[in-house]
């Protein structure tokens, strides 16, 4: 877990514990959930003591780009200038680093949809952000285990090269998952609302694992950027599903 804090964060490093890259894939959903989880407490910390909604909102998300360090959006950036720019260009302009116009749409679009849908589910966002957040960093593990990796240059590090396979890769975040679901057993009351939770999760589990799937093929494989891609699409698509449901 320290080693995807360190390499998927910007929190400072935690003194004599010095990870390697190797193998921190499996720990992302949980950081993920954690990270989801500090963005919603900030919503609600301002939006009760007097911050507008939309203000609460806005720096909901703001802290999310700082604590990642906008890693994944630039992923979705990139990944989307590289579809759009055609097979022979795709990874010279995903390489590039300036960003094109379907780079900046697709960065305009996703963050007009993460607002609204926060709007929407407001006082349920601690039950709903953490999830999304689980499901949008699982579905790399789909991305990883399915495609190959396509390197920018000769000599780069892969999760790939360590991979161990799906099963072994995703218990952790299996058991986070299960234990996770337990507890809303428990703490949920309503029959109706428990059966949307159960219906979000297998949500969850389709779109985490479709949308990698339609990535890897467009692209032809996969690498960080369009893992980044997928990270932030899975969760948008989430979001949006609590909005609708929730």
């Amino acid at each position: 877990m320290a080693g995807s804090w360190i390499f998927y964060t910007t929190f400072p490093k935690i003194p004599l514990i010095n990870p390697e890259f190797k193998n921190i894939a499996q720990f992302a959903p949980p950081l993920g959930f954690f990270i989801g989880t500090i963005q919603s407490y900030i919503f609600i910390f301002l939006s009760v003591n007097s911050w507008s909604i939309y203000a609460s909102t806005l720096i909901c998300l703001a802290s999310g780009y700082l604590i990642t360090g906008g890693l994944h959006l630039d992923g979705l950036m990139d990944t989307f200038d590289g579809i759009f720019a055609g097979k022979k260009k795709r990874l010279k302009a995903m390489k590039d680093s300036k960003v094109g116009s379907f780079g900046v749409q697709s960065l305009f679009f996703i963050t007009l949809i993460q607002i609204a849908c926060i709007l929407k589910i407001q006082n349920q966002i601690i039950i709903v952000l953490p999830i999304c957040l689980f499901w949008g960093r699982f579905s790399n593990l789909f991305f990883i285990e399915k495609f190959k990796y396509m390197s920018y240059k000769k000599k780069s590090i892969s999760h790939k090269k360590f991979w161990n396979g799906f099963k072994k890769e995703s218990l952790i975040s299996i058991v986070f998952l299960l234990i996770f679901i337990a507890y809303q057993f428990v703490s949920i009351t309503s029959q109706a609302i428990l059966i949307k939770f159960l219906f979000l999760i297998l949500i969850g589990i389709f779109l985490s694992y479709s949308i990698p799937n339609i990535l890897g093929n467009k692209i032809g494989g996969f690498n960080g950027d369009a893992c980044g891609a997928s990270v932030v699409l899975v969760e948008t698509a989430m979001l949006f599903m609590n909005a609708i449901l929730l």
